[in-house]
């Protein structure tokens, strides 16, 4: 009988570590709604190198995760669901770019406060967005010497 209680209670203890596990890697990955947050939306028309869980910053400072990301079937843009931190109040013409960490380092999503006088509600869409840049094409812009792009004439 002290057999069966010893490995009751060894299982019972794997499956708690288990489930401990399960709930910080849901949280790590942006799975889990904070407490405290509300909702806002992006479309973006790149988002290369974020994923769900990516960080929202604004001034440097975590103050949101990615929590969706899906492709807009009418526009052909990805739209994002962000959670930002309730104490956040953002103006209402703030922007909302995709940032690197420098050379090496991964992406984020950065907030740009705007200046209006009215804030965001939750739910709302930031409108003025700028999706990532391809350091790769940037590359080549340079190396062949093609700036097309940027001498377009009227």
């Amino acid at each position: 009988m002290a057999e069966n209680r010893a490995e009751i209670l060894a299982g019972a203890a794997v499956l708690a570590v288990a489930v401990g596990f399960a709930v910080y890697a849901a949280q790590g990955a942006g799975l889990t709604r904070e407490a405290g947050t509300y909702p806002l939306t992006a479309s973006f028309r790149s988002v290369e190198g974020i994923t769900v869980g990516s960080d929202v910053r604004l001034a440097g400072v975590k103050v949101g995760t990615i929590t969706d990301l899906s492709l807009n079937p009418q526009t052909f843009f990805a739209d994002a669901k962000i959670q930002v931190k309730r104490e956040i109040e953002l103006p209402t013409d703030s922007a909302i770019v995709i940032s690197s960490e420098g050379l090496l380092g991964g992406n984020f999503v950065e907030i740009l406060p705007g200046g209006a006088e009215e804030n965001l509600e939750p739910g709302a869409e930031i409108e003025d967005t700028q999706g990532s840049v391809s350091l790769i094409s940037l590359l080549l812009k340079f190396v062949t010497g093609d700036d097309s792009a940027d001498t377009a004439e009227p």
